[in-house]
């Protein structure tokens, strides 16, 4: 069991680096926000509306997915090894003696899905961040049992402030100060 938790840090760890590589591949190319978002504007050049490039997505998605799958197939191809001494729990013992190697066997096959977030920045201001969420399972064997661990990684892809009209007046109903309204005389 020692042996099966290490191992899944371990692929946990592994799994995440080979997807964010991945990421990182087919991101290299320059991806901006103008290139997965077409801002839409008003008669008064206001933002109107944000329309997705869903295909341009998808094909950043089905890419990634796929060379995160060839990652994983070659961390499946090398193993992970722990030293035996790491598995009696004893700190003088750690990282020493022979190793034991603990395949990995990617489980299906990566997904990736696109995820936006908006959130305040600012009283007339909108940051909109788009991530993109990849997931996918690994197993561990070893001649003594098997484990698996799902493994999730959240890449941001394009981020943009949008900036709109200062109002008039603001509330602030989200502070914990409170604001006197009581004419001092």
């Amino acid at each position: 069991p020692v042996i099966l938790s290490m191992a899944e840090a371990k692929a946990r760890v592994m799994a995440v680096e080979a997807v964010n590589n991945a990421a990182y591949e087919v991101m290299r190319e320059r991806i901006s926000y103008s290139d997965l978002v077409v801002v839409v504007l008003d008669e008064a050049g206001r933002v109107a509306m944000l329309q997705a490039d869903t295909m341009r997505m998808n094909e950043l998605g089905t890419r990634t997915a796929l060379v995160a799958q060839r990652n994983l197939d070659a961390l499946a191809a090398t193993g992970i090894r722990i030293p035996i001494g790491s598995a009696t729990g004893s700190r003088l013992l750690a990282g020493s003696g022979p190793s034991v190697t603990v395949n990995l066997v990617p489980m299906g096959s990566v997904t990736a899905e696109f995820v936006s977030e908006f959130t305040s920045a600012g009283i007339n201001q909108t940051r909109h961040r788009i991530y993109l969420k990849m997931n996918t399972m690994v197993r561990m064997v070893i001649p003594t049992g098997a484990g698996q661990a799902q493994v999730s990684a959240y890449v941001p892809i394009a981020e943009s402030i949008i900036v709109g009209q200062v109002p008039q007046t603001f509330i602030d109903t989200l502070s914990d100060q409170r604001i006197s309204l009581v004419p001092v005389h």
